[in-house]
């Protein structure tokens, strides 16, 4: 079974990049795009909606922001759209399909790189998130939840930590929280369950040559429930092309859909 996690920066940006000419032959199974920045409406051509694949999205009510969506190649026994928290609904940010006991999540957490109050922002998120994320341990299913987490969890995630440990995305609180999310809560860094190495980035800045330098950061998660441990077979980050500032994380895992 193969996952696809990308964060598109902009769905229609990234089609004229080539990512839908790119998908095609990636024989994925499900797709998981954060910040499709398109309202529904403006996504009616086939591209968007990828043969073979069942295709869902959630717009942010906000035109041109945020925007999640999910690409099932199998019929899903259940969709759910959004969460059941006003805030977070209106800003498109969780879509979930659930196939027998497995379910995949599409997940976009806020950044709070752009002020103080966006940052108060992705802390009460993160606050709100923890209790759901725990409750979902609580369910007979197993959880792939892909996603752009705007969080590096470790100095190994980064490239400069040194000079980032008061910024957004790598502050102490911030990988804290990651700290409990693989640690007491019971998640599993899927791609560090396969890959240790440093600088595996998924992420870079588009100021000074950032990606070229591979001056990048690690935001962009496959996280799993601990039964799906076992099942973790190969990653790696697409960087051939450049369909965005991020890189399509692909996943392979030992599990019959």
């Amino acid at each position: 079974m193969r996952v696809i996690s990308f964060n598109a920066n902009g769905i229609r940006s990234a089609a004229r990049k080539g990512f839908f000419d790119w998908l095609p032959h990636q024989r994925a199974d499900f797709v998981c795009i954060q910040e499709t920045k398109a309202q529904e409406p403006q996504l009616t051509e086939p591209l968007y909606h990828p043969r073979g694949f069942h295709c869902y999205y959630h717009d942010a009510e906000k035109k041109g922001y945020s925007g999640v969506a999910l690409y099932s190649r199998v019929q899903p026994d259940r969709v759910i759209i959004g969460l059941d928290w006003p805030e977070f609904e209106a800003e498109g940010r969780y879509l979930e399909v659930q196939v027998g006991k497995l379910s995949v999540v599409s997940l976009y957490l806020p950044s709070g790189s752009s002020s103080e109050l966006r940052q108060q922002v992705k802390f009460e998120v993160m606050d709100r998130f923890m209790p759901h994320l725990r409750g979902l341990r609580r369910k007979q299913r197993e959880y792939i939840i892909c996603g752009d987490w705007n969080i590096a969890h470790k100095e190994i995630d980064l490239k400069n930590w040194r000079s980032n440990q008061k910024n957004s995305g790598f502050l102490p609180e911030e990988r804290a929280w990651m700290d409990e999310l693989f640690g007491t809560s019971g998640f599993v860094d899927a791609f560090r369950v396969v890959d240790e190495r440093p600088e595996q980035y998924t992420w870079w800045s588009n100021r000074g040559q950032a990606r070229a330098k591979n001056i990048g950061w690690r935001i962009d998660y496959q996280v799993v429930t601990p039964g799906l441990r076992e099942a973790v077979q190969a990653a790696r980050i697409y960087t051939d092309e450049r369909f965005s500032d991020h890189a399509p994380l692909v996943m392979d895992y030992g599990w019959e859909l």
